[in-house]
């Protein structure tokens, strides 16, 4: 092949116009600990200190580098290309501590992997003369420097220590196809052949212990594992419980087997590291367990949540029987003991334990260790439960699609004979799946029949599975190596996009992923033969939601989503017309003859699609979404799009294809860190404001680099574009604030010296309460000075600005001006039509509301994929407050796009997410109702009382019972009626209530006329009716009637928070419990589920208007219990804004209106709102901190594994840290 200089200068280095700098790198756990530290490491001048860290921290070999090398002369290849050995005899001349060093500059990388590939590429036959392979060495090392592309994280591992330093090696199981002879060949060198490959699919047989079976894949995966690749396969092979075995029994089930595989995927670490292996389990929705495959991860996280819960209810009961013994252990003698007894057996603690406490007081002892449990997603809870090292997804057929839409049967299928297990309804399976990713994220959908219609080649098997980040589809036991291209690396000064240079670097790269499926070796026999026949490559790009922003073009945008599709063509059709050429010099792939109508036929599809045709298309069931060129801002790009994919397929249909699959869309996590990308993949960026690292520690905040382009993109001039920047990053002081300044600080008793410890730490910090604490100002100062008293500074959540006086308003306001709202939202002299420019994945900041909607995600990945071979990896984020329906709708959408793969992320989804548990507090003025605070306060504040605290309040109800007389109802009075089904029957519940809302009277329903459960029914509701006019509180029906057991019971339809029931006074008394006293622990779907708990998350559409609480003459006229206690008047028809703000207020019970009980008639109520704290230890209150703080800069609220620090963001269907660079996937 020939090959042409773009980058780089015939006879001058590669390097000669890329300046270079020596730095050094560090990176450390939060607690200051160094987990990684170098000097003296030489890199190139514009890279940040994260990509520098990632490069000396992962890639750099460490060791075992020979400190002095000479060449191994080779008469067929060219002596600057000859590999390097140690140089033993002036290695014996040094002392042996001297003999052997590790990777210093960049230079040495850059120049191992491109030297191995020319290397390599050059026995292989790839260039026409030697000048060829010395431009393509060139080339390579210019990009690699100046961070236009990347490979996957395993050749930066392993590509070039054999052939720059002589590394090597016994063999460690691997295989590899020798390219000359064509014969398998068992490796005898660990390092002469890297393993460049990141990821696998790998087939399991429906066999226990033999080769290919359920425990030979465990080893298999182990191998993989344990080299830092991620594999994936389908286990539909493998028969459902019951189902007969060979020998007469029965087995056990798929699940038993996950479950295993499970425990032995989290048992390995990625090369002695703290990262758990990368691994997808993919399942046939017509196995017979397939229901309890999709409800596995979400009875895991439960199983989570009762580890968690259970235990911090025994250690504060048996603590308290503890506690209670010093009087004595007999509970007859001991009052304080018998109480302490009772309350354990109403939290439920095992019976054997609470007597177990008193033997342990009556031998002496005066206190009990229980350990508890948190749910962060390293922690010990979650390693308890399975589950939690794979990503999980189902493969859904059209047909069973079809089944949903026309609500039909779906039968499950016998692996063993083949016949009909069971039938369901496609709907109720739907449902399943719709809620499991609701509840906790998994599992995903591969869209089957899409998939196999676009594969190149069916003649040679099916598509069954995917990698663990759902980009790579192919036959099981084949291997695909990654790279991405840097998009925003080609972009000109003037904002054009340059054409010839990427589909330069599209034509190299392609060649080097050929290049390295040539060298590699492989875990196991069938892969190394598979991949040598078929030899698919991972041409990628990253950065496409940088691009975007740069060149001022919305996410969500027809113009955002045709220049997405005209890239996306441009490099797979230029990757094609590669893979024809290099077909045209060495021949096609081994598996193209039996598969070359097939393949043309996909060809054909990718061309038409490149065209804009809207049909024609051959052998899809469902057509993908064509290209439209009228939309692309770039007319150029969009004929180059057409002419790559004219090209590709005239060369295709000469000269056949080197390659089976040439392009996927990976996330492109690790390298998206060394290439210094704002975004990875094909994701939008994450946050507006970054936390960028200096290299002597520490960071500081600055806007994404992007913005200022972006904003001059739209016109705007540097005074406005500086004024942009300084709202969302802030001033950094507190001098010259507009609410708290100075002089406020001094007259409150702040001197000199304390604000000048304050401003050190202002201009780093996020938010100024973190700087407002016993640590920064001293704790002598917080108690003396200002009078504060010791217990209350340690308190979880303590707000030392409100506590001496400053008003919401003034915080939020001195917030906004020192650390930056962290959004563009409200920034002075921003156009609202260009507020869509800045979107992200989620709400940005403290105050942010917009974000993309999950459609646009969907949307713009249907833009692409008509010109991928594989597929896209990508998260589809969704907001809190999202629905099942919506899920669902997202899945079905995906589908009708053509889409190959979804998974969904609802934000807050994971246990793992603390502020999910985030429950308003009130607002300064404590007689004000917190509903009131939030829709009164002004815009900045509202999200933050939501979401910045996390406070248990406790509502004491101090009910004073005494007789009296009969209260009779109005004779014209208001209520509700409920319609719903319990267990097969139908109940009606008609309600009566007092001009208070309390309510006086039920009437029951159900039966037909004279049935005697129908008259037995209708009296009893006479009895309770009275009872309640004659004050009886209804928490005393309530706690004598729920959980009463008879038939009917069983599910409950029709009642959106009751979903089952056991019996119809259970049903009857949760109903007005929920609706009447706030009682939504009763409810099975609480007002929690649809809370925007998380920081930012809110109304993209815009802020809710003000609004009043009910007047009286509302009140009057409003059933309370309709609208179960959420009763608001708000201007402008705004209700449906304010549903998120009153269901979070039920379900704190704080509200006025949800905590008052009648007590009795005429009674006075008193309610006390005491703000006290539960159980949360002064650790957890800092972790609570950092995940605010986390959060609110964008990153997913986890703590690496790796490093610790809570720098995680999620990344395609994984999680990437910004700090360490590791990533939860295999790429």
């Amino acid at each position: 092949m020939r090959f042409q200089r773009r980058f780089t200068f015939e006879g001058q280095d590669a390097y000669a116009g890329i300046g270079f700098r020596t730095t050094g790198s560090e990176i450390r756990n939060p607690d200051g600990s160094v987990v990684f530290a170098q000097t003296g490491i030489e890199v190139p001048e514009s890279w940040s200190q994260v990509a520098c860290d990632i490069l000396a921290q992962k890639y750099f070999r460490k060791a075992g580098v020979p400190a002095v090398l000479k060449p191994v002369e080779e008469n067929t290849v060219p002596s600057w290309l000859w590999r390097k050995v140690p140089d033993e005899s002036k290695l014996s001349a040094l002392p042996k501590e001297q003999r052997t060093v590790g990777e210093t500059s960049a230079k040495q990388v850059f120049d191992r992997l491109a030297g191995t590939w020319t290397y390599w590429g050059w026995q292989g036959g790839y260039f026409d003369s030697e000048a060829d392979a010395r431009i393509f060495f060139d080339e390579m090392r210019f990009m690699l420097a100046t961070q236009m592309a990347a490979p996957n994280s395993p050749q930066w591992f392993n590509t070039g220590l054999h052939w720059a330093y002589g590394i090597d090696g016994p063999g460690q199981g691997h295989f590899y196809v020798d390219f000359k002879t064509g014969l398998l060949t068992s490796s005898a060198s660990a390092y002469e052949h890297p393993q460049p490959h990141a990821c696998f699919i790998q087939s399991v047989q429906d066999d226990l212990v033999n080769e290919g079976g359920i425990m030979d894949l465990w080893v298999r995966e182990a191998r993989l594992f344990k080299y830092g690749s991620g594999t994936g396969s389908n286990f539909s092979r493998v028969r459902g419980e019951g189902e007969r075995l060979s020998g007469g029994g029965k087995s056990s089930g798929l699940m038993s087997f996950l479950k295993i595989g499970d425990r032995a995927a989290g048992a390995i670490k990625s090369g002695g590291t703290t990262r758990r292996a990368a691994k997808m389990v993919t399942v046939d929705l017509d196995h017979p367990d397939i229901e309890a495959y999709i409800d596995w991860k979400v009875i895991e996280e439960q199983k989570v949540a009762a580890l968690v819960t259970g235990s911090k209810v025994c250690q504060t009961h048996l603590s308290a029987v503890m506690a209670a013994c010093a009087g004595g252990i007999d509970p007859k003698e001991n009052k304080d003991l018998k109480k302490a007894v009772v309350a354990a057996r109403k939290a439920g603690v095992p019976e054997n334990y609470v007597q177990r406490v008193m033997q342990f007081a009556g031998q002496g002892f005066t206190s009990i260790e229980f350990r508890t449990y948190d749910t962060d997603w390293d922690s010990e809870a979650y390693l308890t439960v399975a589950g939690q090292n794979s990503n999980n997804s189902v493969r859904i057929p059209n047909g069973f699609v079809q089944a949903v839409l026309d609500d039909a049967d779906w039968n499950l299928i016998r692996r063993t004979d083949g016949k009909v297990a069971r039938t369901v309804r496609a709907r109720d399976l739907w449902d399943k799946i719709g809620h499991a990713a609701w509840a906790c994220a998994d599992p995903g959908v591969q869209f089957d029949t899409t998939i196999n219609e676009w594969h190149t080649c069916p003649a040679s098997g099916r598509i069954n599975a995917s990698n663990p980040c759902s980009e790579y589809m192919f036959l099981d036991d084949t291997a695909c190596n990654l790279a991405s291209l840097n998009l925003l690396a080609f972009r000109r000064p003037n904002g054009s996009f340059d054409i010839e240079a990427f589909e330069h670097a599209c034509r190299l790269w392609t060649v080097v992923l050929e290049i390295s499926v040539l060298m590699a070796q492989f875990p196991s026999r069938e892969i190394a033969q598979l991949s040598y026949e078929f030899r698919t490559l991972g041409l990628g790009y990253a950065n496409l939601g940088g691009l975007l922003m740069a060149a001022g073009l919305p996410y969500d945008s027809e113009a955002g989503r045709s220049l997405c599709a005209a890239i996306t063509a441009v490099m797979t059709g230029v990757a094609y017309a590669t893979s024809a050429e290099m077909a045209e010099e060495l021949g096609p792939f081994a598996g193209y003859e039996a598969n070359r109508e097939h393949m043309l036929r996909v060809m054909r599809n990718h061309h038409r699609a490149a065209h804009g045709a809207k049909d024609g298309y051959e052998g899809l069931s469902v057509a993908p979404v064509p290209f439209d060129a009228a939309a692309c801002p770039d007319p150029d790009l969009a004929k180059a799009a057409a002419r790559a994919w004219d090209r590709a397929l005239e060369m295709g249909e000469a000269f056949g294809y080197r390659n089976a699959q040439s392009t996927v869309i990976a996330p492109t996590g690790t390298i998206g860190l060394v290439m210094d990308c704002d975004t990875t993949g094909i994701e939008p960026d994450f946050a507006l404001v970054k936390f960028k690292k200096l290299a002597g520690g520490g960071y500081f905040k600055i806007v994404n680099r992007l913005v200022p382009v972006a904003l001059h993109a739209l016109g705007y001039d540097a005074e406005a574009i500086r004024a942009i920047e300084r709202y969302a990053v802030g001033h950094g002081t507190l001098k010259t604030s507009p609410a708290i300044d100075h002089a406020a600080l001094k007259a409150k008793g702040f001197t000199d010296a304390v604000l000048e410890k304050l401003e050190a730490g202002l201009g780093t910090a996020f938010d100024i309460k973190f700087v407002f604490n016993k640590w920064t100002l001293g704790a002598e100062f917080c108690t003396g000075a200002l009078g504060i008293p010791a217990e209350m500074l340690d308190r979880p959540g303590f707000d030392l600005l409100a506590h001496i006086g400053f008003s919401r308003a003034e915080i939020d306001a001195a917030n906004t001006y020192c650390c930056g709202a962290m959004t563009l939202e409200g920034a002075p002299f921003l156009k609202d039509e260009h507020l869509a420019v800045f979107d992200c994945a989620s709400p940005c900041g403290r105050i942010g509301k917009r974000f993309l909607s999950w459609a646009s995600h969907i949307t713009m990945m249907a833009a692409a994929q008509p010109f991928i071979s594989g597929a896209i990896s990508k998260t589809i984020n969704m907001a809190n407050n999202a629905t099942v329906e919506a899920c669902k709708d997202a899945y079905l959408l995906s589908w009708r796009l053509g889409l190959k793969a979804n998974a969904l992320y609802r934000d807050g989804s994971k246990l793992s997410q603390p502020l999910a548990a985030s429950i308003l507090e009130d607002a300064d003025d404590a007689g004000d109702s917190t509903l009131d605070a939030v829709l009164e306060a002004p815009n900045a504040a509202r999200v933050p009382m939501v979401t910045e605290r996390v406070v248990e309040k406790v509502v004491e109800k101090i009910i004073e019972r005494k007789l009296s007389e009969r209260q009779k109802l109005p004779h014209r009075r208001k209520g509700y009626t409920q319609k719903a089904m319990v267990g097969g029957h139908k109940v009606y519940i008609r309600t009566g209530e007092y001009e208070d809302g309390r309510l006086g009277e039920i009437f029951i329903d159900m039966h037909k006329e004279g049935a005697a459960f129908r008259s037995l029914m209708n009296n009893f509701a006479i009895a309770v009716s009275i009872g309640l006019q004659y004050g009886v509180p209804l928490e005393e029906f309530v706690e004598a009637f729920t959980f009463t057991r008879f038939e009917p019971s069983g599910s409950v339809q029709g009642n959106d928070a009751i979903k089952m029931a056991t019996s119809v006074i259970d049903y009857i008394f949760r109903e007005v419990a929920i609706s009447y006293l706030g009682r939504t622990d009763l409810a099975h779907a609480t007002p929690d589920d649809l809370l925007p708990f998380t920081v930012g998350t809110g109304d993209s559409q815009g802020d809710l208007r003000q609004a009043q609480g009910p007047n009286e003459v509302v009140r009057k006229l409003t059933s309370k219990g309709y609208v179960r206690s959420n009763l608001r008047v708000l201007t402008g028809g705004q209700a449906q804004k304010a549903v998120t703000a009153m269901a979070t207020v039920a379900a704190t019970g704080t509200s006025a209106a949800a905590a008052t009980a009648y007590a009795g008639g005429g009674t006075t109520v008193a309610v006390a709102a005491a703000t006290t704290l539960s159980s949360p230890t002064a650790g957890t209150s800092d972790r609570y901190e950092r995940v605010r703080e986390a959060r609110a800069k964008g990153y997913e609220g986890d703590q690496c594994a790796e490093c610790g620090n809570m720098t995680l963001v999620r990344n395609g269907t994984c999680l990437k840290c910004d700090t360490c660079g590791s990533t939860t996937g295999c790429s």
